[in-house]
């Protein structure tokens, strides 16, 4: 393959493009559209937070299976047919009619989500399993790129421009097409000659059951449930609750947007630090840290300290995820072998959190307009107690790897 350098970042770029495409700029368009959506459908403040939380419940339980499918068949395959499954949902969601027609489509996207995300942290893995940090940290920039070109695009120009949310729907599950054509025509994978050792297919039932037994696992997974609890809440809640104390809709989505915007800036800087550091242990303990503070903070911050406090709970927020889920894979007999079914299975924690607590933090707001934050930064803050005492062992595959 000429060029080796250039064609594994070329890939590494493309990936990040599609997940911002096809994940995280639909996604975080329902939260800016969210008014718009309620008000056509009657829902209420609870049942928005459902509907939010409620894309995570089929990956609860896809995600571990995504990841196996991918470690035996090889991930193009899987992530075509990802693109085109959360291309059709997506659309779909533009005919939800009601309360249920609509969380059965927001869960049904969740639930084939995995097939996409856990693919492309698979051909990072295989590609970069010398700079997996950095390389981890690029495909959460896309993420980033698409949840800051979704919150301030769909309800300010998408939707007028295409005549509502509906329509706004539509185009993306076209946007996912697109994404999926591309993909037929790229090989996602180096020659077998250059892949690194134990890079090949493994049956499903053996990569589930020897991950599922890796102890050093678990804690990233309960941790990443803190995370993910505190980013799906807090992502799903903000725009309502400052249109809630008086701002104005444009403005209280360009809040949202700034804690994406905060995230972007920053993901690379963690990744390439937890690459050079002796420890990425430290690393996500410090970014957990910041995410918790930034949160809670927002439980009482008021006037221009609120803006000080959004960039404070978003500066972490995705390469605090990179560096986790780069942990995963360093763990001691996971590698690039077993690096999909790891990947999936501490999702499964990530949407677990994502999934119960935007409804009960939501249900807080009957209490005070800001309990909601203070309750996700406290499950951000439990995974600085899960991690205090982990010291992970690391894979002996790869001598360059980093230690804790």
């Amino acid at each position: 393959m000429p060029n080796r350098p250039k064609y594994r970042w070329g890939i590494l770029a493309v990936i990040a493009l599609t997940f911002a495409v096809v994940i995280s700029g639909p996604g975080a368009s329902l939260a800016v559209l969210f008014e718009e959506i309620a008000a056509d459908l009657h829902l209420n403040l609870v049942q928005i937070g459902m509907i939010w939380g409620i894309g995570s419940l089929l990956a609860i339980f896809t995600g571990s299976l995504c990841g196996a499918l991918i470690d035996r068949f090889g991930p193009k395959r899987v992530l075509i047919a990802g693109i085109l499954l959360v291309g059709l949902f997506n659309s779909l969601r533009g005919l939800a009619h009601d309360f249920s027609s609509l969380m059965i489509l927001v869960l049904l996207v969740g639930g084939v989500v995995p097939m996409v995300s856990t693919s492309g942290f698979k051909i990072s893995g295989v590609w970069f399993h010398r700079q997996l940090g950095t390389a981890n940290s690029v495909l959460s920039m896309g993420m980033a790129l698409g949840l800051v070109a979704g919150s301030l695009l769909a309800a300010t120009t998408l939707s007028p421009a295409l005549g509502g949310w509906r329509p706004t729907m539509y185009f993306f599950g076209v946007l996912d097409v697109l994404a999926a054509g591309i993909w037929l025509f790229i090989d996602p994978l180096p020659p077998k000659r250059d892949a690194p050792e134990g890079a090949g297919a493994v049956p499903m039932r053996e990569a589930l059951g020897h991950v599922l037994r890796l102890r050093d696992l678990w804690p990233l997974g309960l941790a990443l449930f803190g995370i993910g609890a505190c980013q799906q809440g807090m992502a799903g809640y903000l725009a309502l609750y400052l249109r809630g104390i008086g701002w104005a809709g444009p403005t209280a989505d360009t809040a949202l947007s700034m804690v994406y915007a905060a995230s972007l800036a920053c993901i690379l800087p963690i990744g390439f630090v937890s690459d050079r550091l002796r420890s990425r242990k430290w690393v996500l303990l410090a970014a957990i840290a910041v995410m918790a503070a930034g949160t809670g903070w927002l439980s009482a911050a008021g006037g221009t300290a609120i803006w000080a406090a959004v960039v404070l709970a978003g500066m972490m927020r995705d390469g605090s995820v990179a560096v986790v889920l780069t942990m995963a894979v360093e763990t001691e007999n996971v590698g690039p072998r077993y690096a999909g079914t790891a990947t999936g299975f501490i999702m499964t924690f990530f949407f677990l959190g994502g999934m119960i607590s935007p409804p009960l933090g939501n249900k807080l707001a009957d209490i005070a307009p800001g309990a909601p934050f203070a309750f996700w930064a406290a499950l951000a803050a439990s995974g600085i107690l899960l991690l205090a005492f982990l010291r992970p062992r690391i894979s002996s595959t790869d001598p360059q790897q980093i230690h804790s």
